[in-house]
């Protein structure tokens, strides 16, 4: 039985101990006509019920998990011969890998039984062991715990607030959880870019205008120091989402304001949805559009004029990623200005103002928290966006303002740097922790100010 097949078992219980918690305080209120003398409704009997037969089962099965390889470890170094015993720790820990595959793989022959063979089959024995008191422990602890608190019903029992304070005590726990994964992600990429730093200069890769991450097998190669200043990088993701933006925010933003003040509520009611299943197309359908049909339009419009135009550049991501950001613009927008209190409108229209300057001088300076964090969105979307920007601008790291040339953008070389077998101790793959830090930077830069500017309009018209 797996933990996995445990876990199901669990969940099966708490579902029983909430209908079988639910019949119990019935009983006691003495039928469903005297439910109304007891302090809780039976439902929420019937949770806490649930929530105390499965919640110590699983912190159990957790706890378990974290000590269950630590207590077997020390067993079987304890079953070693001493001189095994005495091996330095790198030594030791082969030796019981070595074990641990014969024991997974049970690899034994039972004519010829060598030492490491016998530790293999006293390591099942110890597993064995360990899963049915596990699995005895864990289904004793559920009965038990359930039994306990149903021992306590009573008319004045106060089930209700039990079950809030557990909710709330799974909310912080939720909570907690989720800050420290952030925080192990921006530690670990914290970590494998200083090791990079060691290697390179900071200055030279935050103002480097060179990006050439190969380097050398062998130090009397040619270009064996590579090149890793990230500008071209940068000013590559930069310039795809300045293009983006400049056709998702206007296009966007009138949309928006058309379905929530122009459109008729049968046209809102079918333009709306269609938008937002726009936003769920996968980026790579984008992508081949981008690089079957906007790319060559645009090389061939530019070479009709007498243009230099590139086979993949950043007009042709720049514009598809726009259209591709244009409904998260519009719905956020929309959802923003619908979100303005009524009065407001009604108040400017009957001071005798139009519609436009309603619109202009009311609505949309009341919804400004709302758009600017649309925006800033869509900015973030832009700059995280891969798929395009490899099928339609290439993947040269060239420092250039012009549109019509190939560039690169700073998370398709991460995804270039960490493609196939590397070595984690090579600068060209630390490098990619290294750009991930400053994405990280840049993106928390752009939501600190999002916060802020929300903060501030948010005080003027609540």
């Amino acid at each position: 039985m797996t933990s996995t097949t445990l876990i199901f078992i669990i969940a099966i219980l708490a579902l029983g101990s909430y209908w079988y918690g639910m019949q119990r305080s019935i009983k006691v209120a003495g039928g469903v006509s005297q439910i109304k003398n007891m302090h809780s409704l039976p439902q929420q009997f019937g949770l806490l019920t649930a929530f105390c037969c499965g919640l110590p089962a699983l912190f159990l099965l957790f706890l378990w998990g974290i000590i269950e390889p630590n207590v077997i470890q020390s067993l079987l170094v304890e079953s070693l011969p001493k001189s095994v015993q005495a091996l330095k720790p790198d030594e030791l820990g082969l030796y019981l890998n070595d074990i641990r595959i014969m024991a997974s793989s049970q690899i034994v022959n039972l004519d010829s039984l060598s030492a490491k063979q016998e530790t293999a089959i006293y390591l099942q024995q110890l597993h064995d062991k360990a899963n049915i008191l596990k699995y005895a422990l864990i289904l004793v602890t559920a009965v038990a715990s359930t039994m306990l608190v149903m021992s306590r019903f009573s008319k004045t029992f106060t089930a209700r607030a039990f079950s809030e304070r557990i909710i709330k005590l799974l909310f912080l726990c939720c909570s907690i959880v989720a800050i420290f994964t952030t925080l192990g992600i921006v530690m670990s990429v914290l970590f494998e870019s200083m090791q990079f730093f060691k290697s390179v200069s900071s200055l030279d890769f935050l103002f480097g205008t060179t990006w050439s991450p190969q380097m050398a097998m062998r130090s009397d190669q040619v270009g064996s120091s590579g090149a890793f200043g990230a500008v071209p990088l940068f000013a590559g993701t930069m310039l795809i989402t300045v293009i983006a933006m400049t056709i998702a925010a206007p296009i966007g933003l009138l949309t928006a304001i058309y379905l929530s003040q122009y459109a008729s509520k049968r046209l809102r009611t079918i333009a709306k949805p269609m938008l937002e299943v726009l936003a769920g197309i996968p980026t790579v359908v984008y992508g081949f559009f981008a690089a079957l049909t906007v790319a060559p339009f645009i090389r061939g419009m530019g070479e009709s004029i007498g243009l230099n135009v590139a086979s993949e550049s950043a007009l042709a991501a720049g514009v598809v990623m726009g259209v591709m950001i244009i409904p998260f613009v519009s719905s956020l927008s929309d959802d923003a200005i619908n979100a303005v209190p009524t009065s407001l409108k009604e108040g400017s229209l009957g001071m005798g103002a139009t519609k436009s300057e309603t619109i202009k001088k009311v609505l949309l300076p009341a919804a400004l928290p709302g758009i600017i964090g649309a925006m800033l969105l869509a900015i973030s979307r832009a700059i995280g966006e891969t798929m395009i920007v490899v099928m339609a601008a290439g993947m040269a790291a060239n420092l250039t303002a012009n549109p019509l040339a190939s560039v690169t953008t700073v998370t398709v070389q991460i995804v270039t740097l960490l493609t196939g077998d590397q070595e984690f101790d090579s600068p060209k793959t630390l490098a990619a922790f290294a750009l991930g830090l400053m994405l990280f930077v840049t993106t928390l830069l752009l939501n600190i100010i999002a916060l802020k500017v929300v903060r501030k309009y948010r005080e003027q018209y609540d």
